[in-house]
């Protein structure tokens, strides 16, 4: 039976946790032993112990040493994302120590990346030796990683959540959206395209209930027009540009900001089509009743100061 929580917590110590990752990479217990600077026979009745601890076998013995199974390696990996914490911790502390915030972690939309990487370049400029770690998903996703405390902040939408006051939210307006192609696509040299020309087409889009998924449905909804069949779903911003590098009868909507670089050297076409629809704006999002660090604040304060014109 599963021990419980207070149990494993009391029981389980960060030098076991060092040998299973170990013995993960080595498959041996004479070299885990080793590379953790104890000996075998203390090797195997720390092994024994965790195994005890959690009350289940992590590992087969076999002739060739030892192979974790479906249980042991779902707690070597839970093992190094404990031990990557700890380095992060120890990162964090030795930056507060030398007063330059230590480390952030920010969650980003494809939609809020260019507008982040404008304000860590600034932040950056104040804080030169801050660790930045970015991590590029969906705004489901990226409130999941919040929630359990890997992100600092999240620069995302919380409409996908069923608790949105669970967090702290600072509004900050969407670009418009653009319709997209490859410099070959058939229409590249029209001045002019309605939607119902690109009914056919074959679409690259965001998964179903994305933000960016229901402002396209709505566009072809209003216009009276059935939403594309058999389309590829994406919510990677590389696999969409390389899509329509690929295949130049693709289109695809992207927001301005991130359409802008691939459309400034060349590599895609802005369709002249004017879409009425704007994607719901996303949000800063910190976790509700958390104490900011001063990094993330310092990133809040440029992600939300006024663009000078």
């Amino acid at each position: 039976m599963l021990p419980s929580l207070t149990t494993i917590i009391s029981r389980l110590r960060l030098k076991q946790l060092r040998l299973l990752i170990a013995l993960d990479e080595f498959g041996s217990l004479h070299k885990a032993a080793e590379s953790v600077a104890i000996t075998q026979p203390g090797a195997t009745k720390a092994l024994h112990e965790i195994e005890s601890t959690l009350g289940s076998t992590l590992f087969e013995r076999t002739p060739k040493g030892l192979t974790p199974n479906d249980l042991g390696r779902c707690v070597i990996r839970y093992a190094r994302l404990i031990h990557t914490d700890v380095a992060h911790l120890r990162e964090e502390m030795l930056g507060i120590m030398q007063g330059h915030g230590g480390r952030l972690s920010v969650g980003v939309i494809m939609g809020a990346v260019p507008v982040l990487v404008e304000c860590l370049a600034q932040l950056r400029a104040k804080q030169p030796q801050l660790s930045i770690e970015i991590v590029e998903d969906t705004s489901a996703r990226l409130l999941g990683l919040l929630d359990e405390g890997r992100l600092d902040i999240a620069i995302c939408r919380t409409s996908v959540s069923k608790h949105p006051a669970a967090y702290d939210s600072r509004l900050r307006e969407q670009e418009p959206l653009i319709v997209v192609a490859s410099t070959a696509h058939r229409f590249a040299s029209r001045a002019s395209l309605a939607l119902s020309e690109l009914a056919d087409s074959s679409w690259v889009v965001f998964p179903v209930n994305m933000p960016m998924r229901l402002t396209l449905e709505r566009e072809f909804r209003e216009a009276g027009l059935n939403f594309p069949t058999y389309p590829i779903e994406t919510s990677s911003t590389f696999t969409t540009l390389s899509l329509l590098l690929q295949n130049p009868q693709l289109v695809a909507v992207m927001p301005v900001d991130v359409a802008q670089m691939a459309v400034t050297h060349g590599m895609l076409i802005r369709l002249p089509l004017e879409l009425k629809s704007r994607s719901e704006p996303y949000e800063i999002i910190t976790r509700h009743g958390v104490a900011l660090t001063v990094a993330t604040q310092l990133l809040i304060d440029e992600l939300t100061r006024p663009k000078q014109v």
